[in-house]
């Protein structure tokens, strides 16, 4: 099987890197590396250093490049770019598909899967969610700091037994990776924990402890879930009747000083996913005919 890493990122360096490394020299598997850059210059000369909780690995690809065409067909793509970059990356990975190549993106946000379908010419498209926090620390360097380090995948139709042996790959490159038949359940109690606390953090820049210790900014907290919960049932999704309390007492658990990586990001002035987290619910409410004016203050303060 040949496997594509689009993105070389926190999450496609740790995930992808965690597949590289376990099937290097294989006669059976390759894996190539698509990235940019200095990051890319970098894997080329020395390999990607992969910090873990676990240990340092030092990975080498198959290949390593910035150009998809140069990789030819495979067989699995995982995309792991920035949600603000999926359109430009989609646009660009076509010479990585064959009829049957599996996409498997695994960035934040419930549509990613719907937008991919909209732009690939060929390819079938799953949904993916990843709960990990890792970043690049410097070129050919992805640091990996926390988070489970699960990964959840399956189809949207619910079919999903045909991957099976996809999901025996990733725990044979010990991935915590499980398909389920309910992908759409992972991925809006994702969206319904993240989303609000990237959102407040980074408006009232506050880190997770101060913004629960305020009155006001858990309510908000709150009302967003809320919210995104009202969403949810009306597009189908049956989360678990108890999410939002389920969501409050997991970010309770967070240590005091924790910043969403929106939030430092907006510190910073870089570009966000403000559009992906606040936005998504903004745009699905207005569709669905269902109130979110919590969202819709939130958008508009952010968007400033």
């Amino acid at each position: 099987m040949k496997i594509a890493v689009v993105g070389l990122g926190g999450v496609g360096g740790y995930f992808g890197g965690k597949v590289a490394l376990k099937y290097a020299g294989s006669a059976e598997h390759r894996v190539v590396f698509i990235a940019r850059g200095s990051h890319l210059a970098a894997i080329r000369k020395g390999g990607l250093l992969l910090k873990t909780v676990e240990g340092e690995f030092r990975v080498i690809p198959g290949l390593a490049t910035d150009d998809p065409a140069a990789a030819g067909p495979c067989d699995l793509v995982l995309v792991c770019v920035k949600e603000y970059a999926l359109e430009e990356a989609a646009a660009e990975i076509a010479p990585l598909l064959h009829a049957e190549t599996v996409v498997l993106p695994l960035l934040n946000g419930v549509d990613i899967a719907e937008r991919l379908r909209a732009i690939l010419p060929r390819g079938v498209v799953l949904s993916g969610c990843v709960y990990i926090s890792a970043f690049i620390e410097a070129p050919g360097v992805v640091h990996q700091v926390g988070g489970t380090c699960q990964l959840f995948f399956g189809p949207d139709d619910g079919r999903a037994e045909a991957f099976r042996p996809l999901e025996a790959l990733l725990k044979d490159a010990g991935i915590k990776a499980e398909l389920t038949d309910r992908i759409g359940v992972h991925l809006w109690t994702k969206y319904l924990f993240v989303s609000p606390m990237a959102g407040v953090t980074s408006l009232l820049a506050k880190p997770f402890g101060a913004v629960m210790a305020d009155e006001k900014g858990k309510a908000m907290v709150r009302g967003l879930m809320e919210e995104i919960g009202r969403l949810a049932q009306a597009g189908g999704i049956a989360l678990p009747g108890d999410s939002v309390e389920t969501a409050l007492v997991k970010v309770a658990r967070f240590p005091y000083e924790t910043k969403s990586s929106m939030q430092l990001d907006y510190e910073k002035g870089r570009r966000t996913e403000v559009d992906l987290f606040i936005g998504y619910a903004v745009r699905a409410g207005r569709a669905l005919g269902i109130p979110v004016p919590l969202h819709e203050e939130l958008y508009a303060a952010l968007k400033k």
